[in-house]
């Protein structure tokens, strides 16, 4: 669903590789990847990758904050949230502590993802699948470990062709503990040289010998000015699964946006959707004016779930787009009722997602009716 017709937002004229050529000495002067390491406070060390294009496109890849997505802006214009905690170096982490809550420390920019072994919430759970006496449980915090761990670096890719190109980063993490998980995610992150659309193409394998629980969860999270006073969450939402008690006791729905909250208490909804005819779940956020949007598309049939999170404090602000591999009951109740998803060696799982930056009405209108029209 990339986006060609750049005349309606910021970007470049869409030329040939050639005519760009004969215009600057360098193509990075068009769209490029550079590599850079933050330097300053809490953020001091972390590795990223800015990605940039000729529609106005910038993502960066936090190459040690598990390969995440920090910021992301079109034409300048800031799509992801900024929650103040700033993207700490892994090491200033503390997993295990403020029981279970850690996380929170870690919830900062566009993508933090949660996994790899546990989602959702914290708790104790069997580990006896390991064989190793000394531990027979496991405990997992909010969302796992993943967002802490750096990544490897394995490739960054800029394939220009005549027409356009790709721009592409490719990392991996691994996820491991003597008696215990080895899991490794590898990631690639893409843009197009022109076009408003993210694609995300993960896999997950189980390198060690034992049968092993994988649970996966992307937190997408989009602030101002996407975010804000009447922006519309759209989707093709067949019934609520769950929701927090909050979300009855403030008056706050699901589908249309207030203004910020002062002390409001985060609300989370698990809508139940209904997939398209492609397989793929689509949700998005749309502001009032019909000026920005931001669309959500994605495998169904391994992130089965989604949930939408609206943290709508003076001060926070901001709605997170959750595709989730399991549904909220969570880790112990996937091992009762045999949805969890267990890996052997060697076994892997699949996950692709496609984020699309949204501008102006012709093109909110073709989102919403591929996420409206095009469901099974």
């Amino acid at each position: 669903m990339n986006d060609n017709d750049n005349d309606k937002g910021p970007g470049l004229p869409r030329l040939t590789r050639r005519e760009f050529a004969r215009r600057t000495g360098d193509l990075a002067a068009v769209a490029g990847i550079r590599e850079v390491t933050l330097a300053n406070g809490p953020e001091a060390g972390v590795r990223a990758l800015q990605l940039r294009n000729a529609s106005g496109l910038e993502v960066e890849v936090l190459i040690d904050r598990a390969f995440d997505i920090g910021d992301v802006r079109l034409g300048g214009i800031p799509v992801s949230w900024r929650s103040g905690n700033q993207y700490r170096h892994p090491s200033l982490h503390e997993v295990e502590s403020e029981d279970g809550l850690s996380w929170l420390r870690t919830l900062d920019g566009f993508l933090v993802s949660g996994g790899l072994d546990h989602t959702l919430f914290g708790g104790e759970y069997d580990a006896t699948h390991y064989n190793y006496p000394p531990k027979q449980t496991v405990r997992h915090g909010l969302h796992g470990r993943l967002s802490s761990l750096p990544a490897r670096l394995l490739a960054v890719e800029e394939d220009w062709t005549e027409d356009g190109g790709e721009l592409r980063v490719t990392g991996e993490v691994v996820q491991a503990t003597a008696f215990g998980e080895h899991l490794r995610l590898r990631r690639t992150v893409a843009i197009d040289v022109h076009g408003t659309s993210i694609r995300i193409d993960d896999t997950v394998e189980n390198l060690g010998f034992e049968r092993t629980p994988q649970m996966f969860l992307y937190h997408l999270n989009v602030g101002w000015p996407i975010v804000d006073k009447g922006t519309r969450f759209v989707g093709r939402v067949e019934g609520h699964r769950w929701a927090s008690d909050s979300t009855g006791e403030q008056g706050v729905a699901f589908d249309v946006l207030p203004e910020p909250q002062p002390g409001f208490v985060e609300q989370v909804w698990e809508h139940d959707l209904t997939p398209g005819t492609d397989g793929r779940h689509r949700v998005a956020l749309v502001r009032a004016d019909g000026a920005l949007g931001v669309e959500v598309a994605w495998d169904a049939s391994t992130m089965p779930a989604f949930f939408e999170w609206q943290n709508l404090r003076d001060g926070q602000y901001a709605v997170g787009l959750e595709p989730s591999s399991h549904h909220v009951a969570g880790e112990q109740a996937a091992r009762d009722d045999g949805s969890m998803v267990w890996l052997e060696h060697g076994e892997n799982r699949r996950y692709r997602t496609e984020i699309t930056l949204l501008q102006g009405a012709s093109q909110i209108a073709a989102a919403e009716e591929r996420i409206q029209g095009g469901a099974r």
